[in-house]
């Protein structure tokens, strides 16, 4: 009878090791549809600021969506990616098969989804035998962004940026003050850098007057007189094209802070212009080939004629 549950375990295993594989192959165009999110790098994106201990549930196999330590290992299935997983897998089998009781797993919940601290190989079993529940100890992390199972880290960062603008031009009025909806970041945490950038606006326009200065009329001040300004150079000057996959609000951060830096190491007269095109010689992307050098030709070209 030991030996049949063996043989079963086995052949449970190669099934789902074949799964895998195609998988793999349906996703190769996009890996990222195919991989186990990493807790951490979930939990760097997310930033949560406390957790709290939830004790034992029972949490639905399907809202399992990644791992603390063995991500590498299962795919986004929790299917297994390698033979060295055989042996584990096999023996956490047959004790299903043999309707043994195995301890709870332990989870990390976030954004209404679960992540494996301990039990990888329990769940990647309990999914390849169509279980569809599972007990387990739980460790739940806050979190205003939710996670949909099935969504890669890049989808996840663009729900916490999304999550992040929502909340900026709510809180700052900013569209409504400066008819500028796109204020857009390729990465989360720049929103709270243009606010901080806001305030110190404010504080210098304070030095200056003999009533404080309204948030509102700080942002628009803000609007007008430093950030336009230089978004107005990135795009007559196309520096975007030397940062692929960044926006030009991105750029406006980094120049800004260049800009800063410039200043203090030239004194305050360092233009802004000058500034935008210094960062973009120092840290944008080189021609790298000819197709790189007729685009690089014909934007000169066309800033030389305007």
């Amino acid at each position: 009878m030991s030996d049949t549950y063996k043989m079963q375990a086995a052949d449970d295993f190669s099934k789902a090791r074949g799964k895998a594989l195609l998988s793999k192959i349906q996703n190769f165009m996009n890996t990222d549809k195919d991989k186990l999110l990493s807790f951490n790098d979930v939990k760097e994106i997310l930033q949560p600021k406390n957790e709290t201990y939830k004790g034992m549930q029972v949490v639905p196999i399907n809202l399992i969506v990644g791992s603390e330590g063995r991500y590498r290992d299962f795919n986004k299935y929790f299917l297994p990616k390698s033979e060295h997983l055989r042996s584990r897998w096999e023996r956490v089998d047959v004790a299903h098969l043999k309707d043994i009781i195995l301890p709870p797993i332990q989870l990390y919940e976030i954004g209404g989804v679960y992540f494996v601290r301990d039990g990888n190989h329990r769940v990647s079993v309990a999914r390849a035998q169509g279980i569809g529940a599972i007990d387990a100890e739980v460790v739940s992390l806050s979190s205003e962004v939710k996670i949909k199972p099935g969504m890669t880290t890049d989808e996840l960062r663009g729900a916490v940026i999304e999550y992040e603008k929502k909340l900026f031009y709510e809180k700052t009025n900013f569209g409504k003050l400066t008819d500028c909806y796109d204020l857009d970041f390729s990465v989360p945490g720049r929103y709270d850098v243009i606010y901080n950038h806001i305030l110190v606006h404010k504080y210098y326009l304070n030095e200056n007057s003999n009533i404080e200065i309204e948030f509102s009329d700080a942002l628009v001040s803000w609007y007008n007189n430093v950030y336009d300004p230089i978004i107005e150079i990135i795009r007559d000057e196309r520096l975007y094209y030397n940062f692929p996959d960044r926006t030009p609000s991105d750029l406006y951060v980094w120049i800004a802070k260049h800009w800063d830096f410039l200043k203090k190491k030239y004194g305050v007269n360092y233009s802004i212009a000058d500034a935008a095109m210094d960062f973009s010689r120092k840290y944008g992307r080189k021609p790298s080939n000819v197709f790189d050098y007729i685009i690089l030709f014909f934007s000169k070209l066309f800033r030389r004629k305007k």
